[in-house]
């Protein structure tokens, strides 16, 4: 004979503390949302086109069959000591970008130091410097980042000696920020103010000691 059960279901405001953790954990466990990093490669992407450095593409297939250009960004994280991120693209000067990137970003320095860092060294060798950025290994992290760095001179000057040492050690404390951008936005998703707003807006239901239900 079929029966009956009634279970009573709590709102996540109406939970006891240990219950809170519990569906805290359950929804932590379900990570955040696809793609949840979007927004920091498009504002990466932003930082990219002032600083003069044109992101490579590769094609990637949609749903419905047809294909789109996403930008070559990777990373890998947050929990091994391997982790971390890296890009491939091009770089030449980007007049006046220590500037546009203080107006861009105002607070960060490490952006203005980067930036700074560009624009001497390309003073030094008369703006003619480009540089290659490839990704190389299986692993994604600054390290992975392989720097050519040339100049175009008309006299066929070669870049100074630094030149090859500034801009790769550049483009990598890039890949580096780009890192920690995607680190505090993960930690921000899977924050319990976060956790808690997500349970909320959803209207999950759970059972008195926390176990999601319905």
């Amino acid at each position: 004979m079929p029966e009956v059960i009634c279970t009573t279901v709590y709102q996540f405001p109406e939970l006891s503390d240990a219950a809170k953790e519990k569906a805290r954990s359950w929804y932590r466990e379900l990570g955040p949302h696809d793609d949840w990093w979007d927004a920091v490669y498009e504002d990466f992407e932003r930082v990219c086109a002032i600083l003069g450095i044109r992101l490579k593409t590769t094609s990637v297939r949609l749903m419905g069959g047809g294909t789109r250009a996403k930008p070559c960004i990777w990373f890998s994280g947050f929990w091994s000591q391997g982790d971390g991120a890296s890009f491939e693209g091009y770089w030449s000067h980007a007049k006046g970008a220590a500037a546009r990137i203080r107006d861009y970003a105002p607070t960060d320095a490490t952006l203005h130091g980067i930036a700074d860092r560009l624009q001497a060294i390309q003073r030094r060798n008369f703006y003619q410097l480009a540089a290659e950025a490839s990704h190389r290994g299986r692993y994604y992290h600054e390290y992975t980042m392989s720097v050519d760095v040339s100049r175009d001179s008309a006299t066929w000057q070669p870049p100074t000696e630094d030149a090859q040492e500034v801009v790769t050690e550049a483009l990598r404390d890039l890949a580096r920020w780009l890192y920690r951008q995607l680190e505090a936005e993960y930690d921000h998703l899977t924050s319990d103010q976060a956790i808690e707003e997500g349970i909320i807006v959803n209207e999950y239901t759970f059972t008195e000691a926390g176990r999601r239900f319905g």
